[in-house]
């Protein structure tokens, strides 16, 4: 688990190549909220990272790319990880799919520190933002579940969820939704947003919000 004696880290991942598009709109409001807070936080185009995929996660070499620096030297050390992602066939893009996949490498059991890399995915807490053409609700739900449930695989904690329609480069200011706000609010919020995610034999209050 990550420690809570040393100042928080978000790291904010982009999942399109487009440094001026919408999801690079919504990473950017992110790192707003979050220097409003006073929160160290680090941008990363994920294809900056990422050249290539495995063509066998167990054995094969990984792609001489940087996505080892990437996993290894940005994400691991961070407390807090916004994925900002355009939705593309109603997913995740294709650079956002490939942090997750590439990851195996670092965790499986053959990776000789595999059991500390398992430590530090753990006790994150995670936040997603979606740009899309469609303003039809369900559209990201698919983005949406999955990290969900990664989010409960590293006992993370999945805190927020930011969706804003736009097809120019830009144009999701122009939503009347404010999804821009909402994402400088996740950004903000990180480290203190409210979370409750109960199991049947979790301890709580009779109460959400304390008075």
């Amino acid at each position: 688990m990550n420690s809570s004696h040393h100042p928080k880290h978000l790291i904010v991942l982009v999942g399109s190549p487009r440094r001026d598009g919408n999801s690079a709109a919504l990473a950017q409001a992110v790192m707003t909220g979050a220097a409003e807070a006073g929160t160290t936080a680090s941008l990363h185009f994920l294809d900056d990272y990422i050249s290539g995929f495995l063509a066998d996660e167990r054995h094969a070499a990984p792609p001489s790319d940087r996505y080892g620096e990437l996993f290894l030297t940005h994400f691991l050390p961070a407390d807090a990880a916004v994925f900002c992602t355009p939705l593309y066939w109603y997913g995740m893009s294709a650079q956002t799919k490939a942090f997750f996949d590439r990851s195996f490498s670092y965790y499986a059991s053959t990776y000789p520190d595999a059991e500390q890399v398992h430590q530090r995915m753990s006790g994150k807490r995670i936040g997603l933002a979606v740009a899309s053409e469609e303003t039809y609700p369900g559209g990201a739900m698919g983005i949406v579940h999955q990290i969900q449930e990664f989010s409960r695989y590293t006992h993370s904690e999945f805190v927020g969820v930011v969706q804003g329609a736009g097809n120019n480069r830009g144009e999701i200011s122009r939503d009347p939704r404010n999804p821009l706000l909402a994402a400088h609010e996740l950004g903000r919020d990180i480290f203190t947003r409210h979370y409750s995610d109960y199991r049947v034999d979790t301890p709580r209050s009779p109460q959400v919000w304390q008075r």
